[in-house]
């Protein structure tokens, strides 16, 4: 259960970095799609 709360509280980190337009600055904007490749999955386990 631990798991899920750090895999939300990440996702919601990258989901403000990209709004706020930190990760393009950073070159980063891969987190993006990596966190909605693996939302899916993540889903399908609870």
């Amino acid at each position: 259960m631990i798991l899920i709360a750090i895999y939300y509280l990440l996702a919601i980190a990258v989901l403000t970095l990209h709004f706020t337009g930190h990760l393009e600055r950073w070159g980063m904007e891969w987190l993006v799609f990596v966190f909605a490749a693996t939302v899916f999955p993540a889903v399908l386990y609870l």
